[in-house]
């Protein structure tokens, strides 16, 4: 496997000529059906903005209504739960823009909150909890064993992910190291494969990976593929689902790309990456499906995400994860869950792990970056961070700021190669507050 991996990089240059008609058609496709929807969107835009000119004659009338509209629009902000960062990108919005800043809160400033897909996941993630396994004896012993890290234990637990023993894990410091482990669990596999990643993209890594689904679906294993339209949106052609489904897959796309803006949940995506062989193995981490994740292209310079294998107790948490989403994108929640049950893991450790799950539709205070709050709070030496976008509200900057006070080295490295120059400028923009009180950064010059 790994010689294989080799011969790939070494053929880089012949790489892209090899399919390069099926290459162009799929980039043309998608970037035909983008320009479509971007066409559609612009021109009720164009509605919204030219409507006030047409009605001049109602001028008063109209913008009597919109001062109507901000007064619901500051009222629904201030009684919001979100952050103030987002309260206060929606009020410059309708200030800049008193008309069509405040019809466009009202299409789609409660997004993350009242919409129909969010509505129906919160429902279903109720539903499904039930099936995640809890272990009062491991969290007791942990407790016992790490104090201190207990606190953060509890938080979780209180938030839905089980702590979980018995577990192993395997780190990869660069995506490209895992696909060639992933590529051999693929193989063995003798059950099922859950599959779920944000960016899917047609190229040498997923030519690799069909050929081994396919092989397994004549063999009798249970595929389920679940991907993001948005992060496939220009990498996959636009029959991708509909040629896979005839092979015998079975897939669902989350958050349709949508032509009405009304419907046009642009930033409500699925950024889960989640593989899952036989509940006995699960694979997790930045990567995705694409060639750049394992450096067969040059897209950034050197694109290091990373990922991690685990083996375990824990994998039943990641295979509850993954069934919760497809219940949701398949409309289907009489799932049979002890279908998908390994037997009882012949791994005896004292590793401990969490399942994170996180989104809009779970908490609008964001688990997540709350626990990232308590990590640094709880750190006592030394933090270090990597992450490609450093865009911080002030509560997280306060507390890496409390943490350098306390004496703690903290240390921050992002890309020096970045995939979005506009997040780039914004991180930068971090830099000052943080160099100026003492935490030390660090970009990664190879790339992204």
């Amino acid at each position: 496997m790994e010689n294989d991996m080799e011969a790939q990089r070494e053929k880089r240059p012949l790489k892209h000529l090899q399919g390069l008609k099926g290459r162009v058609q799929n980039s043309l496709s998608g970037f035909l059906r983008a320009c479509i929807v971007a066409v559609l969107v612009a021109f009720q835009f164009a509605i919204l903005i030219v409507l006030p000119f047409l009605l001049r004659q109602y001028a008063s009338l109209f913008y009597l209504v919109m001062e109507l509209f901000g007064v619901f629009t500051i009222l629904a902000l201030t009684n919001d739960s979100r952050s103030m960062s987002y309260k206060y990108g929606w009020l410059c919005i309708t200030i800049l823009l008193p008309v069509s800043g405040n019809i466009m809160f009202a299409l789609w400033g409660k997004v993350g909150k009242k919409n129909k897909l969010n509505r129906r996941i919160k429902s279903t993630i109720q539903s499904v909890d039930r099936h995640l396994e809890w272990h009062p004896e491991v969290s007791d012993e942990f407790r016992k064993k790490h104090p201190v890290s207990s606190r953060m234990s509890r938080y979780m637990e209180a938030n839905g992910a089980p702590i979980s023993k018995n577990n192993e894990a395997r780190y990869y410091d660069m995506g490209e190291n895992a696909f060639e482990d992933l590529f051999a669990d693929l193989e063995r596999a003798k059950k099922y494969v859950f599959i779920e990643f944000f960016i899917v993209a047609e190229g040498a890594i997923w030519d690799k990976m069909h050929d081994i689904l396919k092989r397994k679906i004549e063999e009798g294993v249970e595929v389920k593929f679940l991907y993001d339209d948005f992060g496939a949106l220009l990498r996959t052609s636009t029959d991708f689902a509909q040629k896979l489904r005839a092979e015998g897959f079975e897939v669902e796309v989350f958050n349709p790309i949508h032509k009405y803006t009304s419907k046009l949940f642009m930033n409500f995506r699925d950024h889960q990456k989640i593989l899952v062989i036989d509940g006995e193995v699960a694979y997790t981490g930045g990567f995705n499906i694409a060639d750049e994740y394992a450096n067969l292209v040059d897209r950034f310079g050197i694109w290091k995400d990373e990922g991690v294998r685990l083996k375990g107790d824990v994998v039943w948490s990641m295979v509850v994860t993954f069934l919760e989403l497809w219940a949701v994108c398949s409309k289907n929640e009489a799932i049979d869950y002890e279908r998908y049950r390994a037997e009882k893991t012949s791994i005896q450790s004292d590793m401990y792990c969490h399942v994170l799950r996180d989104g809009p539709a779970l908490d609008t205070r964001s688990f997540v970056g709350s626990m990232y709050k308590q990590m640094i709070h709880y750190a006592g030496e030394k933090m270090y961070v990597m992450t490609p976008y450093l865009i911080l509200e002030e509560a997280m900057i306060e507390t890496l700021l409390e943490a350098v006070r306390r004496g703690v080295d903290v240390r921050i490295i992002t890309p020096h190669i970045p995939d979005k120059k506009h997040i780039k400028y914004m991180t930068e923009y971090n830099y000052g507050i943080l160099l100026k009180n003492g935490i030390r950064i660090y970009e990664y010059e190879p790339g992204f």
